[in-house]
Order: C-alpha cells, then structure tokens, then sequence
C-alpha cells in the first residue's frame, strides 16, 4: 500500500473568507453547483487537493478527514478530505467549517421560506382586494370609534366617494338624520358579542338618500379581539319602493289616496286603546252621499270619480290631524274621532262636515250637489272594537237616510232597537231568497176598469209572500228590502214568467186577451229585457196583447236614449208600455213625447186627496189633460171612493184601479169574478 505523502505546511487559518465564500455559495447556487463550490472551499480552507462534499449519509474511508454538516439534528451531507495526512487541527477547522455551513443553510432556508409566506401573504390580500373590488355589494370597515378604515369599489359605486373621500372619515357623514338611528356609540355590545341586520337610509355624494341593506359584523384582531366593524350594504331602493307601493294599495283607496277599511280598522283598534288607559270617549261616524250614485249613473264614471276626489279633500280639510278619515267603498266614508269628551261632540262634527257638502262641485262643466246621511256609534257603549263600531254606525246610518223630511242633514246615534230591526231585515232578506226557490211566492191580480163603459180592460199583477210561519208578508216588508239587496231581479223575472203562465191558462181557457201589467224595476231594465219578453211570450204561446209592462218613473232617469231604445225594441214586440207613479219622478217633459208609452198611470198620492185637496185636484187635471194631449190612455190607482170616481170621469180619465172596483185578489178568484160579474172591453 502507498504511503500519502507528508502533509503540506498548514496556512494560516483564514476562516473570514472562507466564510464569505461559503456565504456566496450558500446564497447563489444550489444542487451540484453548490456541492462542488462547498468541496473547493472546504480544499482551499485545509490546503487539501481532494475535498468533496457529499449530500446526505455515507461512511467516509480509510485515511480519509469526514465531518457531518447538520440542520435541526437532520444529516444535509459531509464533507470529505483526502490526498494527505491530517491532524486534530485540521478536524477542528473542518468541524467548524461544516457547523457554519449548518448555520448558513438553515438561515437561508428560513430566510426563504419567510419570504414565500410574505408572498403568499401579499397575493391572498392581492386576491381579496379584487375579488371585493369586483363583487357589487358595498364594503367598509371601520375602527372602534367608527372611523373608517377600508372602502372597496362597490362602496365607490355606491356612494360615489372614492376611497380617498371616504377613508379616514367617520361613518356618520353618510347617514341620514332620522333621529333613531345607530351611530356614535360604535363600541355596543352587538360588536363585541356578534353582528346584525337592518334596513337604513343613506346619503350619496349627491345628496340622494336611498334605503340599503345594512349587515355588521365584528372585526377582530390575531386574538380575535374585536377592533372594528365590518359593513355590507346593498341597495334595495327599488324594492322598498315596490313595498310602499304594495303598502298603499294594500291599506289605501287609489282613488281618494285615504284609508281603506282594513288600515282604518288598525288606526281605531289604536286609538280606542288610547281612549281605555285614558278612560275616554270615540266616536265612529259612518257616512253616506246623497245622490252620488244618480250623478254617477247619470253622467259617468270619470265625473263620479272627480267627485268623490274633492268630496274627500273637503272632509280631510274640515277635520282635525288626530281624526282618522277612511274611504269605505263606492260613496261611503268613516270617521274616526279620538279625545272626545263628550259624545254628543260627534253631533258637531257630523254637521259641519254635512255643512262642508253644501257648496257645490263644479265638474266637468256641471253644478253638481250631494248630501250626507250620518250614522254615529260610541265607545265603548256600542262596542269595544273598530269593526262592531263600525257595524253600528252603519245600521245608525240607515236609519238617518230612511228620514225623508231632510236626508242631508239627517244624523242618528245607534240605539239597539236599530240592531233589532236590522236583524228581522236579514230575516226577511234570507227568507225571500227562500221563498224564490221554495214556492212562498204568488200573484194576486187587482183589475183595471174603463170608465166609460165600466168594463175590465186589465190587471195588475201583485206578488204576495205566504210565509210558513208568519203568513202573508205585505209587499211594503220585503220589496224596498229586495230593491236594496238586488233581489228585486230575480223577483221580477218569476213574476213576469208567472204572469205569462197564468195569461197562457186562461188562453186556453177561451177568455179574450186583456193585458196582464207587470212591474219592471230600475234595475231589471237592461238591453236583455225585450229579448227576455220576446222568449217569454214564445215560450208560453200567448199574444203579446196580453202583457203590459209597467215602469216608474225613475226608470227614465238613467241615459235617456239608452232607455228609449229599449222601449222601442219592446214595444215592437206589441207589449204595451205604462209610465207607473206618474208625477212623483224627475223626467223632463221634454222627453215625455220621445218615449214609446201607452198609458199614463196617476199615482196613488194624488188621488187619494181628491176632490177634497185642491193641490191633487189641480195635479191629476193636469196629468189628464197632458195625456191626452199626447195622445195617451190615463189611468189612476187607489181609487176607493164615488166621489173620486166622479171627479176622475168628470176630468177626462180613461182608467181606474182601486179598492172601490176591487182588491187584489188570488187568480182562482178572479177568474170567477170576471166570469160572474164583469164583462170585458171587447
């Protein structure tokens, strides 16, 4: 085996630079690179030819200087020395050689992986900044006193602040004074323990305020110490917007812009808990128009609807701002009067706002005037609640307007027997509708005679009602009540069938036509009358001289050639036309000549007078002579006495109808009077 050769004198040891090269390399290079440089330094530092270093663990061999390089007692590689005999010192410079480069590794290692985290820290706030730049909801944050610390893009947009403004500012230059709002006390609980949500107003850098959702959330610090809050705010202008809208059509008459019924109700259930701790007195004021709905039948709805505007400006304007005023429906308005003292105040109230009424509404060129019949309820007396109270005034009000001495000034209290009677009409309401379907219903027939001649020329044909229990209801009961409710049509139409089957029996039976006069209501007169006759008559198979329809004088009222083009098309038909209640009506006598009538038809409150008053004598002359004149038969009804048959022959009328000739009676019994005792007009 050769023997080394004698070790070189040792240099001096110079481990400064060795250091800086060592340093250099640890910086600059890496892998085979840093290697090779880590063996060139250790070979110059030992004067030593061969010097290598070795990653990771190997046995070093015989004669050769090994010394381990380690990182947090983890083997990084050896160095080793060989090509010459080595001394202790030399195993010491090496030792102190591989300990610094240990050193230097690990402080690069750690020095790197520093700098990644910094990196990687600076991308995420990187990212976080563009992704809450680019999302539409607005963000800030501010610090515990409310000074803001962060302002994204979507704040820009919405605000219109740039980050700039905005940062460093305090919140509260962006909200709106509403008096309740959150703001100066940052530091509440709510940012100490959690966040929550609410619905705000803001101000924009133009001074538009507009409402947005607020969310808050705490800000917390490394130790999850809360040092601030965080704000999410999105507008929703447009949906708090469509919410009021909702609101107001939900709780306000588009029409008149007041309370409906339901907002009207809430507002008083409020006001009388007020009036109970207070142990106070309300009143409900239920109000009906007067002529409303002939304004609006006659001249439309756009007419009607102007009209009922100013109506309720007027009433708004004559109350107070603690009065609730409510549009009910159609021309029905409520008051709400709370902080009366007296209940007998109402009484005031009511007549001034009747007295408000009496100027009139100019319109759409028209001078138009209504009036108001008032109902009144108290509380807590007649109820405990909005709705009972109203219910009341309401019954207080139909008997205000059943007074006909001065219905616009009519006011009435609810008393209990207004309940009452209240009550036998929904009776008599639900037992007639009843009575339609169940065979109650029947005709009498009241005959009409010439005067002249003394023959039947007619009757008329009267419903009755034989009730099960309480027997014959007179039609005084139950008409007026089938007008208000709309069953006066369907009670209309039995008649008129009934009327025609009993025409038909007496057809077949061999008696000659005399006509059968049946009453038409207002509301049974529609283009869907002549053609509802027509199929009538065909389906009976009678001559249509046998049927005469008879309508008040209200009737004509309503679109006056809307009216008379009905009548044209029934009197084509050959039933006749008779104008009932002649003389207690409105109709212009200029019209009179335009419609299609047979028969004038006196009513029964100017004949009763004759020949005693000289009003009705004067009266019923004249309605003779007018018919005449236009070429009209006259009749007059409730003729009972000689002494008013004479007067009526003696001034030229052609008919009567009365008791002095006959009652109403069942057909059965007519039949066998007309067969026994009377002779008809051929």
């Amino acid at each position: 085996m050769s023997k080394l050769p004698p070790a070189p004198p040792v240099p001096p040891f110079d481990i400064a630079a060795s250091s800086a090269a060592l340093c250099q390399a640890v910086l600059g290079l890496r892998g085979d690179a840093l290697h090779a440089e880590l063996g060139r330094v250790a070979g110059e530092l030992l004067a030593c030819s061969l010097a290598v270093f070795v990653a990771g663990c190997s046995d070093a061999g015989d004669g050769v200087l090994a010394s381990q390089v380690m990182l947090n007692g983890d083997v990084l590689g050896h160095y080793q020395l060989g090509g010459r005999t080595f001394g202790d010192a030399d195993r010491r410079q090496l030792d102190a050689l591989a300990t610094l480069t240990g050193t230097l590794l690990q402080m690069h290692g750690l020095a790197q992986r520093t700098t990644h985290a910094y990196a990687q820290v600076e991308a995420q706030l990187a990212h976080q900044s563009q992704i809450l730049d680019q999302i539409h909801e607005s963000v800030l944050t501010t610090d515990r006193m409310g000074y803001i610390t962060s302002w994204n893009r979507g704040a820009e947009q919405l605000f219109g602040y740039t980050a700039v403004e905005a940062v460093g500012r305090h919140v509260l230059f962006l909200y709106v004074d509403d008096g309740g709002e959150e703001g100066a006390d940052f530091p509440d609980a709510f940012a100490e323990q959690g966040g929550r949500m609410m619905e705000v107003r803001r101000r924009k850098k133009s001074g538009e305020i507009f409402w947005a959702s607020l969310s808050l959330s705490p800000l917390r610090d490394l130790e999850d110490n809360p040092v601030g809050l965080i704000a999410y705010l999105t507008d929703i202008t447009e949906r708090k917007l469509a919410e009021e809208r909702l609101h107001h059509l939900a709780y306000y008459q588009e029409l008149t812009g007041l309370p409906n019924r339901t907002l009207f109700a809430r507002l008083v259930d409020q006001g009388l808990m007020s009036a109970q701790r207070n142990e106070g007195t309300a009143c409900v004021l239920y109000i009906d128009l007067n002529r409303f709905k002939l304004i609006n039948g006659t001249l439309g709805r756009t007419v009607g609807d102007e009209l009922l505007r100013q109506v309720a400006q007027r009433f708004r304007k004559t109350l107070r701002d603690e009065d609730v005023v409510s549009h009910l429906a159609a021309d029905e308005f409520a008051i709400g009067l709370f902080d009366v003292r007296q209940h007998f105040e109402a009484t005031t109230v009511a007549q001034k706002l009747q007295a408000v009424l009496e100027a009139p509404f100019l319109i759409g060129g028209h001078d138009l005037r209504v009036g108001a019949s008032i109902g009144i309820s108290v509380y807590p007396q007649d109820g405990a609640d909005a709705e009972t109270l109203l219910r009341m005034a309401d019954i207080a009000m139909q008997r205000a307007k059943e007074r006909v001495d001065n219905p616009d000034h009519n006011v009435a209290f609810y008393r209990l027997d207004m309940n009452e009677g209240m009550q036998q009409r929904m009776q008599i309401e639900t037992g007639l509708r009843h009575a339609l379907g169940h065979g109650e219903l029947l005709l009498h027939y009241q005959p009409k005679f010439e005067i002249g001649s003394s023959r039947l020329v007619g009757a008329e044909a009267l419903v009755r009602w034989m009730h099960p229990q309480r027997g014959m209801i007179p039609p005084s009961d139950f008409i007026p009540l089938a007008e208000t409710t709309g069953l006066i049509v369907q009670v209309g139409e039995w008649v008129l069938e009934q009327a025609c089957a009993q025409a038909a029996i007496w057809q077949r039976a061999g008696l000659p036509p005399f006509r059968l006069a049946v009453n038409v209501s207002a509301r049974e007169f529609t283009s869907s009358l002549p053609g509802r006759v027509a199929d009538t008559l065909k389906r009976y198979r009678i001559d249509a001289s046998w049927l005469e329809l008879e309508i008040t004088e209200s009737t004509l009222m309503h679109d006056i050639d809307y009216v008379i083009g009905i009548m044209d098309h029934i009197s084509a038909l050959g039933v006749a036309l008779s104008l009932d209640d002649f003389g207690t009506g409105y109709s212009s006598l200029s019209y009179l000549k335009r419609f299609p009538i047979d028969t004038l038809k006196i009513d029964r409150s100017f004949t009763t007078g004759i020949p005693s008053d000289v009003s009705d004598c004067a009266i019923a002359s004249t309605i003779i002579s007018m018919g005449r004149k236009l070429g009209h038969r006259v009749i007059a009804e409730g003729v009972e006495t000689l002494e008013q048959m004479e007067f009526l022959r003696q001034a030229g009328c052609d008919e009567v109808q009365g008791y002095l000739y006959g009652k109403p009676m069942a057909a059965y019994d007519f039949e066998k009077a007309l067969r026994e005792n009377w002779l008809l007009v051929a």
